[in-house]
């Protein structure tokens, strides 16, 4: 056996070898295509057969095909990517999904299987009956390298050897750009542990900043599709991140590992049919993110609609029947006794205006004639179909949204929960009626939950509900099959929820959530030290009521695989200004390149930040983001809007809250300071803009005051 280093020739005939065997699994690959292919024509044939059998196997037949077909198309990238030696003399190898050849053997094992969690755990203390771990390089179907583990030296035969300086280096090594990849071929230990980690409760995953915590989830997520995909595939996945710009970085990691059936959506896209991007200023975040805006909203869905008649008349035979301002408003008070959803109360709010009409009927013919004929007469009427949809009308959450946006209303919603100073705060940040922010949708959600389904039908519908219709059986799977594809109700739960950057959640955002996951199992993902909301106990506590006590598994990751030493010790520093005792991890690559601090005068400010910009992007292969603050945000876009057309996609600008979750190959971080005090949470804010860096780190100051606290040089 060969332990040393060996020579190119010899790790070129590894790599042929290993091609040979690829190739093989991707000619199968084509194969397995071809068969999905012919599956799905086979049952559009089916749809000839002219009656309803034939149409439910079509769906059954085109759906599994194009399920394959799509995981087969997924997984093409890199396929192949890890072989186990083990001390019986087999060699396994490992993929993104599995396959076998003609005679059914297997060929390629799935990441997921038991059988493959071995290429994870196994180590030199604990080989677990594998001799050597190979990590294969590939570009689409071409191996382009292979990275050795020898695990148990005294098992390996003479002729082993062994190539490369280890694959998990090469890969920390390697330029970002516009995409989060799979890691599955270096996936290390205790990063299996958390994915393979039991499916029922709640699995969190903790660390600081480059321990691969996001990308630990995704896997998991696509080892529980894997391992329970009935439950989980029926029931749901929804993956939920900190920004739309998070969620593009990431959408590409779960298809590519063959798994296309999970729900992305960003924190301010949650609510079916609201979509919001811009966030708030910090003091406003804080109020709506308050769990004192449970009581405004509240009043606000129980309160009377803006311009509802006060009163109503009706001539109906001999007698003059009324309502006027205190019926009606008893009335309401009785529908919404007891916690009643204001929407789900429309039938019995017409009943009861019924009942209390009918009361007062007391004319001979009225009398005689009954009340089946009164009904009719006063539930045909147009005059009381408009005042039932005037007075108790069905209402929309962004409608009454929308109401609180008159300050005399919320005031009136308010009483003591909010001051003035909030009050007004509040209604300058809805200057548009349509342009909610991402702290706005979870107070949307509330008023959904608070208000109810919306009823549909006329006011006779109300009374007398609508006229039944019998449907056949396959019209009932297929409105079953659209309502499940189509929405979700309030009391609606996914089978899994994975939440990430889960510590800068609000209290209103923990209820949002827990209304999709009453009965899921959770993996939430976090860690305190980048936390941006303020006030953290009472998010733990909203936190506890959305986890209604499922059962916990912890797991922390220990190691940054992102950010250079040089990098991190800059970091570091901040986040022990930021928090008492940062869960630190420990930095395990060097480059020899420090952070470089620029401090000038403000009129020098721009044009410092155009030349590192351009440094930097010249510097380094892959991406580079520019970091601001919120408010400075628009005007750092307008100076480097030059560079953002010459390096394309490579460049972004993004400010401390955008940043969350992504990594980029150089920061150029302009004004600190600033992020720094934008907010009560400003400091932390500042930690995770640093360690969004990957190799280059720049910083560009008119106020050194920032390096002086944290006890770092400037250049």
């Amino acid at each position: 056996m060969s332990a040393e280093p060996v020579m190119s020739g010899v790790a070129e005939r590894e790599i042929a070898a290993e091609q040979r065997y690829v190739d093989g699994i991707y000619l199968r690959l084509d194969e397995a295509a071809k068969s999905a292919q012919a599956l799905a024509a086979e049952g559009h044939g089916r749809a000839r057969l002219g009656h309803e059998g034939g149409l439910v196997e079509r769906d059954a037949m085109v759906y599994q095909a194009a399920r394959r077909i799509a995981a087969l198309d997924a997984a093409h990238e890199g396929l192949v990517f890890g072989r186990l030696d083990l001390v019986d003399g087999a060699a396994r190898y490992i993929g993104r999904i599995g396959l076998r050849d003609a005679a059914r053997e297997v060929m390629l094992l799935d990441w997921r299987a038991p059988a493959a969690a071995v290429f994870y755990q196994a180590t030199a203390q604990e080989p677990s009956g594998v001799v050597r771990r190979r990590v294969l390089r590939c570009k689409a179907s071409r191996v382009v390298g292979v990275e050795d583990d020898l695990l148990d030296a005294d098992a390996a035969p003479d002729d082993m050897v062994v190539v490369g300086e280890g694959a998990l280096l090469a890969q920390l090594g390697r330029a970002r750009d516009a995409y989060m990849h799979s890691v599955v071929a270096t996936i290390q230990k205790e990063q299996d542990e958390a994915i393979r980690a039991p499916s029922r409760g709640v699995t969190t995953i903790a660390g600081g900043p480059g321990t691969g915590k996001t990308v630990v989830a995704l896997h998991r997520a696509a080892y529980l599709l894997y391992t329970e995909r009935r439950r989980f595939e029926s029931g749901g996945v929804m993956i939920v991140g900190p920004s739309s710009v998070f969620m593009s970085y990431i959408d590409r990691v779960l298809p590519s590992l063959g798994e296309t059936s999970v729900t992305l959506r960003s924190i301010g896209a949650v609510v079916d049919g609201v979509s919001a991007g811009r966030h708030d200023a910090p003091q406003v975040a804080v109020v709506k993110g308050s769990m004192r805006m449970c009581q405004v909203l509240a009043r606000a869905a129980r309160g009377q609609v803006p311009g509802e008649p006060s009163s109503f008349r009706f001539f109906y035979r001999d007698d003059v029947v009324t309502l006027d301002t205190g019926a009606l408003r008893r009335l309401r008070r009785s529908l919404l006794s007891g916690g009643q959803r204001r929407n789900r109360a429309a039938a019995k709010a017409a009943q009861q205006l019924v009942d209390l009409l009918w009361r007062q009927v007391q004319g001979e013919r009225g009398r005689e004639r009954g009340r089946d004929d009164f009904v009719d007469a006063l539930t045909g009427s147009p005059q009381f179909e408009e005042f039932v949809l005037s007075w108790w009308p069905p209402l929309d959450a962004v409608d009454v949204w929308r109401w609180l946006h008159d300050s005399d209303r919320l005031r009136s919603y308010a009483c003591d929960d909010l001051t003035p100073q909030e009050i007004e705060a509040l209604t300058a940040s809805w200057r548009s009626r349509d342009d909610p922010a991402v702290e706005d949708v979870p107070l949307i959600d509330e008023l959904r939950y608070l208000l109810g389904d919306v009823p549909e039908g006329s006011a006779r519908d109300l009374v007398e509900g609508p006229a039944p219709r019998q449907l056949l059986s396959f019209e009932r799977e297929e409105a079953a099959g659209r309502l499940r594809a189509t929405q979700r109700t309030e009391d609606d739960s996914y089978a899994h929820l994975l939440v990430d950057e889960a510590q800068d959640l609000s209290p209103m955002q923990w209820r949002m959530l827990g209304r999709r996951g009453r009965y899921a199992s959770w993996t939430v993902v976090g860690d305190p030290a980048q936390s941006a909301w303020p006030l953290p106990r009472e998010a733990a506590a909203a936190r506890e009521e959305a986890l209604a006590g499922k059962p916990e598994h912890a797991f922390r990751l220990s190691t940054n695989y992102r950010n250079s030493a040089e990098i991190f010790d800059v970091a570091a520093r901040v986040a022990r200004v930021a928090v008492a005792h940062p869960d630190l991890p420990h930095a395990v690559r060097r480059t020899g390149i420090q952070p470089d601090h620029r401090v000038v005068d403000t009129g020098a400010r721009d044009a410092t930040t155009r030349h590192v910009l351009r440094a930097v992007a010249e510097a380094v292969e892959g991406t580079v983001a520019v970091v601001t603050s919120q408010r400075s945000r628009s005007r750092v876009e307008a100076l480097v809007t030059d560079d953002l057309r010459r390096y394309g996609g490579r460049v972004l600008v993004l400010d401390g809250l955008d940043i969350k979750g992504l990594e980029f190959d150089g920061v150029v971080v302009v004004e600190p300071g600033e992020i720094a005090g934008e907010a009560q949470s400003g400091w932390r804010t500042l930690y995770v803009v640093l360690t969004r860096a990957t190799s280059r780190l720049v910083t560009v100051s008119t106020d050194a005051a920032w390096l002086h606290r944290i006890g770092s040089r400037q250049a």
